[in-house]
């Protein structure tokens, strides 16, 4: 067996506020600089001995400085997605310039979708993976033939040649990996990490893959995770919580990535008994399934704050959407909520199947009854490799080939014969105004900062830079779509991050 490959392991640099990262669930420019963890790539990092994690984005490492830190290493790894598919192919071509003998994967969804298009764009690209690549990539590196490393895809003789697809990981193999958090403190900064409604520093893992719910929008279980919901052990889970806390003794909370951290009642009730005696603050995704006493059970074990996708008050386009999910489950859930203690940040989309100039002012309204602490709204966003994108092309519903523009904004894609692209940017201002500016939401950010200095410096920078972004929305509405920078969130499901 030959030596291993001297590898880099790349979140590539991105547009200025990119939302995550290549691996973010949704990654494109939003309101307020945010950056996930590269969670996808630490596993394989921590089983190629003499490898390095480089997250770019976070760390301030422009593109030049990524080119001259190539010159160092053997064998590149790099997380592409849709929307900066274009920028890392050109990223590439400078880093081959400069160490021609270098070999270049690109992993996750872009290529798992599109594998033949993804070689065929570059030939400085060797192989792209499907599926998850964590040991695709480590058998590579470690000297393994291209030809017998199953889930990856590569040219022969001008031809591509797709190798047999890789089984998923299930719960013993979950648990070989490596911890993620092994490689943040290995090579990462957490203080680089930050998502407006979680508190900073933060750290984040997974504790499971996959998601059963059926969301036609959500990228992540249609490509790298699917919907086979596959768990770490809970005293796995345990172990790596205790390791964070003795690595970060400066971390102020936990987020779990998951897809659905709170799908299965009997496995959240486990987690929580094993956090209680932790005695640490945690965050985490949720769906509106869960009842009171899962929810008190979670607050006492610690749970702060939790991210759920409510995305419309309209109940018919919850069923267009397959959300598996009701307006009524949501009152119930944000009720109990607030009895236990814990936060929500809802997550808003418009312009989903069914929406109208009537629904979105009924989400609008719905938004403000359910009053969540912190809410983001987002246009519909089709993302290749998904049932809404399949299902616009088909109705001829998507109006831009292009997901984003060359500064990483997002530009709106879907419009329908009834609601024009300017109408629902306009409703997705309408939406924050109306939201936001009551006075008692007003109170409530502003008395968050009232008593800590770091709350408010980040409340007046966040505060500058959504006035800012408000402004090019609201111009570019009143140009009917026609401005160069339709500036606005893509729709936050869960991610390098998966968000994931």
């Amino acid at each position: 067996m030959p030596d291993v490959m001297k590898t880099l392991l790349l979140n590539p640099p991105s547009f200025e506020n990119f939302d995550g990262g290549a691996s973010s669930r949704w990654p494109a420019t939003r309101e307020i600089e945010s950056y996930w963890y590269p969670v996808w790539l630490t596993y394989p990092a921590g089983m190629i001995p003499g490898s390095r994690l480089l997250d770019a984005s976070p760390h301030k490492v422009n593109w030049q400085q990524t080119v001259q830190i190539c010159k160092d290493y053997e064998f590149l790894i790099l997380f592409t997605s849709t929307v900066g598919f274009d920028s890392d192919i050109k990223l590439i071509r400078k880093i081959k310039e400069s160490n021609p003998s270098m070999k270049i994967a690109f992993v996750g969804p872009h290529g798992h979708i599109k594998p033949d298009e993804t070689l065929m764009a570059s030939e400085d690209i060797d192989f792209v993976t499907r599926g998850e690549f964590d040991h695709s990539v480590v058998e590579y590196a470690h000297g393994k033939p291209i030809s017998e490393i199953m889930g990856v895809s590569y040219r022969k003789e001008g031809k591509v040649v797709h190798n047999a697809p890789r089984a998923q990981l299930h719960t013993a193999e979950l648990d070989a990996l490596p911890f993620a958090t092994d490689i943040y403190k290995r090579d990462l900064q957490i203080e680089r990490y930050n998502v407006p409604f979680l508190l900073n520093p933060y750290v984040s893992f997974y504790t499971t893959r996959g998601c059963p719910a059926l969301c036609t929008f959500c990228m992540w279980p249609q490509t790298i995770s699917g919907h086979a919901w596959r768990t770490r052990s809970t005293e796995n889970v345990a172990r790596e919580v205790k390791q964070a806390i003795e690595y970060f003794p400066h971390m102020k909370e936990i987020f779990f990535d998951d897809d659905t951290f709170n799908i299965r009642k009997d496995r959240v009730l486990d987690l929580c008994t094993k956090f209680k005696p932790l005695k640490f603050q945690w965050s985490s995704t949720a769906r509106v399934h869960s009842d009171y006493d899962t929810l008190k059970a979670m607050a006492d074990a610690g749970a702060r704050l939790f991210i759920v996708g409510f995305e419309s008050g309209d109940p018919q386009i919850l069923k267009n959407i397959k959300k598996g999910a009701t307006v009524e489950m949501a009152r119930t859930f944000m009720k109990n909520c607030r009895k236990v203690g814990i936060r929500v940040h809802g997550d808003f989309i418009i312009g989903l199947p069914g929406e109208t100039r009537e629904t979105i002012q009924k989400t609008i309204d719905f938004a403000k009854e359910l009053d969540p602490e912190t809410i983001q709204v987002s246009l519909a966003h089709a993302m290749p490799g998904t049932e809404l994108y399949d299902s616009m092309a088909k109705e001829g519903f998507l109006k831009v080939e292009a997901l984003a523009d060359m500064g990483g904004h997002q530009l709106p894609h879907i419009e329908y014969p009834h609601l024009s692209k300017s109408e629902m940017m306009a409703g997705v201002n309408r939406f924050y105004d109306e939201y936001y500016f009551r006075p008692k939401v007003v109170w409530r950010i502003v008395k968050e900062a009232l008593w800590d200095s770091h709350e408010r410096k980040r409340l007046y920078h966040e505060a500058t830079e959504f006035l800012k972004l408000r402004a090019e929305r609201l111009k570019w509405a009143r140009e009917g779509g026609d401005g160069e920078k339709p500036l606005v969130a893509v729709s936050q499901a869960s991610s390098a991050s998966g968000n994931d």
